[in-house]
């Protein structure tokens, strides 16, 4: 009689845990990230009555006699499957689609993370809401990232600047109509803006004038170039754009270089690229030509972005990107093994594995969405039949208590 109680006595307990665990589940339907449990139960250690007979000449085999001794949870596993996305707008925000952890840093210890709510703080480092540190890779002073070097914690400073870069090349576009206008001397000009070292701008202009004399066009065009119209152009080198040989199409290596400080300012020297000019005739005056270029003056930084493969991207005021840094991304053998730390935060168990640190999108691990967050993966219509199971086992076991208390008061009232 009391082995039946003990065994309610275990369905109690087993099934609290499960209400439990039901109710944590429930609790956190809006957890950013969050993966939900669930309960296993197991039989518990049987008592043998009566041992298993072989079978014989003249009488079969007989089954053993056990009495169970009530239930246990043998297990409360986790869901790790992908919660839906939820767009915010954040830029900050990231969702992974797919396997993998966000690395963080709290104290000395190294946490993990679904939960990709993210912000700046003072410093500009990447933090979780609780302050934890986003980690990843950061650029060298080239802006090149080395995903196989040491994880470290991402910073985007507001005050970032990118120095002046100084023009070297510029390429020339469009076409040069040799139909003359108003007789010989037809000219066509265009301009770009040339930085040096430290970000100064000088204004260069290149200059394309058809050699066709006494009002016959020629395929030939004069090439010169000035920082100022007024006081004339000096001559390429080569000094020619000749077309007869390509009858109007581009011709192949075309350009000159300026010299270096050849108007006496800080410019370096620079190639300037004809080979995508050609000399198309069509209708008169239909020459045009335009210029573009390296080289930028300073820059601050105005805005960033998470890529899929987690790469942030700066954007800078003079019109030029550079990369910040890369969001780490790690994997694990065995996901359901990390332990629950609270605060959406998981850390490495003896079962879990150790971390493999990668790139978002590569070797299984999923990519990143920008300006959306993982929901939490709890279905509620399984939480709800869950918590009536839950509900009916606890109540059909505390009768099996009060039964086991009736028949032993029966008992007891043999004596009288």
């Amino acid at each position: 009689m009391l082995r039946s109680m003990f065994s309610g006595v275990s369905g109690l307990r087993s099934h609290q845990t499960m209400m439990d665990v039901v109710g944590n589940n429930i609790s956190n339907v809006n957890t950013t990230g969050y993966k939900s449990s669930s309960v296993v139960f197991s039989d518990t250690l049987s008592q043998l009555t009566k041992a298993a007979g072989a079978p014989t000449d003249v009488n079969g085999g007989t089954n053993p006699s056990q009495v169970g001794l009530g239930v246990r949870v043998d297990a409360i596993t986790m869901n790790m499957t992908q919660g839906s996305a939820q767009s915010t707008g954040k830029s900050t925000d990231i969702m992974l689609q797919g396997d993998g952890m966000f690395a963080v840093q709290q104290g000395d210890g190294t946490f993990y993370t679904r939960n990709g709510s993210f912000t700046l703080d003072a410093n500009g480092s990447v933090v979780t809401n609780n302050g934890a540190y986003v980690m990843g890779w950061r650029p060298d002073a080239a802006g090149n990232v080395n995903t196989n070097g040491q994880i470290e914690k991402l910073v985007i400073p507001s005050d970032a600047v990118m120095p002046a870069m100084s023009t070297r090349t510029a390429e020339v576009h469009g076409n040069l109509d040799r139909t003359l206008v108003g007789g010989e001397g037809q000219t066509v000009q265009s301009s770009f803006t040339a930085y040096d070292a430290q970000g100064n701008s000088t204004k260069v202009y290149v200059n394309f004038e058809n050699a066709g004399t006494g009002g016959s066009p020629s395929s030939v065009w004069n090439v010169s170039y000035s920082n100022d119209p007024t006081t004339g152009f000096t001559p390429a080198t080569p000094a020619t754009l000749d077309f007869t040989a390509t009858s109007g199409g581009s011709v192949t290596g075309a350009g000159f270089t300026i010299p270096a400080a050849s108007w006496g300012t800080t410019l370096g020297a620079m190639r300037i690229d004809l080979s995508d000019v050609t000399g198309f005739t069509g209708t008169t005056g239909k020459s045009s030509v335009n210029t573009t270029q390296d080289g930028a003056p300073i820059g601050t930084l105005t805005s960033y972005s998470f890529g899929t493969d987690g790469v942030i991207t700066g954007s800078y005021s003079n019109g030029y990107k550079q990369t910040l840094g890369q969001v780490a991304v790690a994997t694990f053998n065995n996901y359901a093994g990390l332990r629950k730390e609270g605060n959406s935060l998981y850390s490495v168990s003896t079962n879990s594995g150790t971390p493999v640190f990668g790139i978002a999108g590569e070797a299984g691990r999923g990519g990143l969405l920008a300006g959306s967050l993982e929901m939490s993966n709890v279905d509620l219509s399984a939480e709800f039949t869950n918590l009536i199971l839950a509900q009916r086992g606890f109540q059909a076991n505390s009768r099996i208590i009060s039964a086991s208390d009736e028949i032993l008061q029966d008992l007891v009232n043999l004596k009288r």
